[in-house]
C-alpha cells in the first residue's frame, strides 16, 4: 500500500505554498530536483498551487475495495498462464483465444471495474505524468510549478506538482517523474464553470488540462494515473498486467495533434524575437514617411504671399541656394589667389574688379597714381 504517496506532507523542507517563507522563485532556486539527491527522506520535491476544487471522499472504503478485487485479478491472471488448456495462439477454426487475448480481457474488465470503484465512493484525483531527462529537468520543473501558482494552469483545476529528485548513485539517462495533479481523472471532456466570478474559476478535463501542458509547456506526456491506482500499488511491472494508466495520450487525442500542439510550443518560443523587428522596421518606415509630409505643409504656410504660386516653386528653391553657394565659393577662390597686379591687363581682370570685394578697389587707386606718374617721365 502506498496511500500517502500523493499526499503532501506536512512540516516538509521541500515542498512550497502560498504561505512558505520563501518566494516560489526563491524555493525553485534553492531546491532543484537536479541538486537534491534522495537519501530516502526527500524523494519529491513539491509545490501547492491552490486548494482542490473536489475533495476526495471515501477514499479508505475504495482503497480496501480496490485492493481486494485487485488480489483476484492478479490471481485470474496467474491461472491463465498456468492453464495449459488456453493455447498461446488463437485459432479461427476453434474460435479458442490465445493467453494473451485472455489476459487482455481480464485486464479491460479490472480497468472498468476499479473505476467503478472510484466513482462510487468519490475517490476521483489522480494526475498526468510526465518524464524530464535530468539535463531538463530543472527547466521543465520550474516552468511548471510557476504555472501552477501564476501562470497558465493556475487557472484550471489542476492544484498540486510533485517532481522526483536524484536518485542517491548517478544513473546513466536518468529520468525524473513529475506529477501534475488533477481532481477528477475521470472527467475526461467536460469543462465546467464554477462561480460567478469574471473571469469564473474552471474546472478543465483531463483533454483540456493535457492540451494546455503540451501548447504551453512542450512536456513529455505519459499518460494519467488514477490515484487509486497507485495507493493500491498498481504500476508496470504489477502482477496483474493492469495498464497503470486510465488514459493513453492516443485516447485522448491523435499523435499528430499533439505533436502540432508541442511544435507550436517550440515555435512560439522564438516567435517574439523574431516578429519583434518587423514591427520596429515597420514603425522606423512610417516615421520619415510623416515627418516628410509636414514641413511641406508649414513651407506652403510660409509662402502663402503670391497666391498663384504653383507647388513646383519649392523645388525650385534649391538651384537658387546652390548658386549662391557656389558664388561665395568663387569669392573664396578670388581671395586666397595671389595679387593681380603681375598678370596681364585682360577683360576678365576688370571682371575680376567687378565682383571683388573693396579691399580689391582700394589696392586699384594705389595703383592709378603710379601709371601716371610712369606716363609723365615717358
Amino acid at each position: 500500500m502506498l496511500q500517502n504517496e500523493d499526499g503532501l506532507p506536512s512540516s516538509y523542507k521541500y515542498a512550497w505554498s502560498k504561505d512558505a517563507e520563501l518566494s516560489l522563485p526563491d524555493f525553485l532556486t534553492k531546491f532543484k530536483p537536479s541538486m537534491v539527491q534522495n537519501d530516502g527522506t526527500k524523494p519529491w520535491i513539491w509545490v501547492r498551487g491552490s486548494d482542490s476544487s473536489v475533495e476526495d471522499v471515501g477514499v479508505e472504503d475504495a482503497i480496501k475495495e480496490a485492493s481486494e478485487y485487485l488480489n483476484e485479478v492478479t490471481e485470474k491472471i496467474e491461472n491463465v498462464k498456468n492453464d495449459e488448456s488456453i493455447p498461446l495462439r488463437s485459432s479461427k477454426k476453434t474460435g479458442a483465444k490465445s493467453k494473451k487475448e485472455v489476459r487482455e480481457q481480464i485486464q479491460a474488465e479490472a480497468s472498468k471495474k476499479l473505476e467503478e470503484i472510484a466513482v462510487s465512493h468519490g475517490y476521483l484525483s489522480g494526475k498526468w505524468l510526465i518524464f524530464a531527462s535530468s539535463d531538463k529537468v530543472d527547466m521543465i520543473w520550474s516552468n511548471i510549478a510557476t504555472s501552477i501558482v501564476s501562470g497558465p494552469l493556475s487557472s484550471t483545476s489542476v492544484y498540486l506538482a510533485k517532481v522526483a529528485t536524484s536518485p542517491e548513485s548517478e544513473t546513466s539517462n536518468a529520468q525524473h517523474l513529475i506529477c501534475v495533479y488533477m481532481p477528477n481523472v475521470y472527467d475526461k471532456e467536460s469543462v465546467t464553470e464554477v462561480g460567478s466570478l469574471q473571469p469564473p474559476r474552471i474546472s478543465y478535463s483531463v483533454l483540456q488540462v493535457m492540451k494546455l501542458l503540451l501548447r504551453n509547456h512542450g512536456v513529455n506526456l505519459s499518460g494519467v494515473k488514477s490515484n487509486l491506482y497507485t495507493s493500491i500499488g498498481i504500476d508496470s511491472k504489477h502482477a496483474s498486467g493492469i495498464q497503470s494508466t486510465i488514459w493513453k495520450n492516443s485516447n485522448l487525442i491523435p499523435e499528430s495533434e499533439s505533436k502540432a500542439l508541442k511544435d507550436a510550443f517550440f515555435a512560439n518560443l522564438s516567435t517574439p524575437q523574431a516578429v519583434a523587428p518587423v514591427k520596429s522596421d515597420v514603425q522606423a518606415a512610417e516615421v520619415p514617411t510623416t515627418s516628410k509630409v509636414k514641413p511641406k505643409l508649414k513651407l506652403r504656410k510660409k509662402v502663402d504671399d503670391n497666391p498663384f504660386e504653383s507647388d513646383n516653386e519649392e523645388p525650385e528653391t534649391v538651384p537658387a541656394k546652390k548658386s549662391v553657394t557656389n558664388k561665395a565659393k568663387k569669392s573664396e577662390t578670388d581671395n586666397k589667389e595671389p595679387p593681380p597686379a603681375p598678370e596681364p591687363k585682360k577683360g576678365g581682370v576688370k571682371v575680376k574688379a567687378k565682383r571683388a570685394s573693396s579691399s580689391d578697389d582700394e589696392d586699384d587707386e594705389e595703383e592709378r597714381p603710379k601709371k601716371k606718374r610712369a606716363a609723365a617721365k615717358r
